[in-house]
C-alpha cells in the first residue's frame, strides 16, 4: 500500500528527503548521463561506496564497514 505525504510537507518523510538531497548534491547534479542504464550503474556503485567506504561523522570519521566489523 502506498501512502503519500501532504504536498509541501517534506518533514513527514524526512529520511527519504534527506537521502534524495544527498544523492542530488553528491552526484546526480554533477554528471550528465547518456542512458538510464548508466545512471543505474553509477547509483549502484555510489550506494555501495556510501554504505561501506565513505567516512561517517557519527562513527568518528570511520566508514560504516569498519564500525560493523568492530561491533
Amino acid at each position: 500500500q502506498l501512502e503519500f505525504i501532504q504536498p509541501g510537507n517534506p518533514q513527514q518523510n524526512a529520511y527519504v528527503e534527506r537521502y534524495n538531497r544527498t544523492v542530488r548534491y553528491s552526484w546526480l547534479s554533477q554528471y550528465q548521463f547518456d542512458s538510464l542504464e548508466e545512471v543505474q550503474d553509477y547509483a549502484t556503485r555510489w550506494l555501495w561506496f556510501y554504505n561501506h567506504e565513505r567516512p561517517n561523522k557519527a562513527n568518528g570519521g570511520l566508514p560504516p564497514k569498519h564500525m560493523l566489523v568492530a561491533a
